[in-house]
């Protein structure tokens, strides 16, 4: 069985003037449909680079991504905006919701570029929101617009989502109930993809995981055996 998604041999050099800076060397690694995978590392990692590979906001320098059959790495912009659009449900650090819309019409906004959504209503409370509905973001505590967030990013039925620093700005409690939802997600049949630093958070899901250090994968391993540092 061919796997999900795909790396194969994927390089990432930024050119910051006379200097390369060499952000992803050479990494591979396979995703099945259905898993939940995290890839871990400190800052300058080269997470973040994957992740933005991943989700068809940068391309790469040398190699392919494959995902569901398809080479997205050799996309052209307009392929890419409906991969991003259709197939893809991403979760950020910082929630970017629209201020001046309930939780309700920010989840509504994504129905837009949907071809078949799950009803919004729906969703949020199947995320812990259905008393919230009609709270505008700043009536909402942390966890509860991160919530939403993905909420937003469940609505349009992605192949996967790919979470980028979902705990970042959350307490420990909500961290946790984050991974929670993340992980209901998953056993739903999403594939889901967590971008973290937080080695708390790798041991205690105990899920498969990529460890990147300064642009090379060097461990790929269940959580509970990772080692104390990156």
């Amino acid at each position: 069985m061919s796997a999900f998604i795909s790396f194969e041999n994927v390089k990432k050099t930024y050119h910051m003037g006379e200097i390369d800076i060499h952000a992803l060397d050479d990494v591979s690694f396979e995703i099945q449909q259905g898993e939940f995978v995290i890839i871990a590392g400190a800052s300058g990692a080269g997470k973040s680079t994957i992740l933005n590979l991943l989700g068809g906001m940068d391309t790469v320098s040398e190699g392919r991504i494959i995902v569901d059959g398809r080479e997205i790495s050799s996309y052209k912009e307009k392929d890419m905006t409906l991969y991003r659009r259709y197939d893809v449900g991403f979760v950020f650090q910082f929630y970017n919701l629209v201020p001046n819309l309930t939780a309700k019409e920010n989840v509504e906004l994504a129905l837009q570029i949907c071809k078949e959504p799950l009803d919004a209503v729906q969703v949020l409370k199947e995320v812990g929101l259905g008393n919230r509905l009609d709270n505008f973001p700043a009536q909402l505590s942390g966890g509860e617009q991160q919530r939403v967030a993905l909420a937003r990013a469940l609505v349009n039925k992605p192949q996967y989502i790919l979470a980028d620093e979902p705990t970042g700005n959350l307490d420990p409690e909500n961290s946790w109930e984050i991974m929670k939802l993340l992980e209901k997600v998953n056993e739903q049949g999403t594939t889901v993809i967590v971008v973290t630093h937080n080695m708390e958070i790798v041991k205690a899901m105990n899920k498969r995981v990529i460890t990147m250090k300064k642009g090379v994968k060097v461990e790929d391993s269940k959580g509970e055996e990772q080692t104390d540092e990156y």
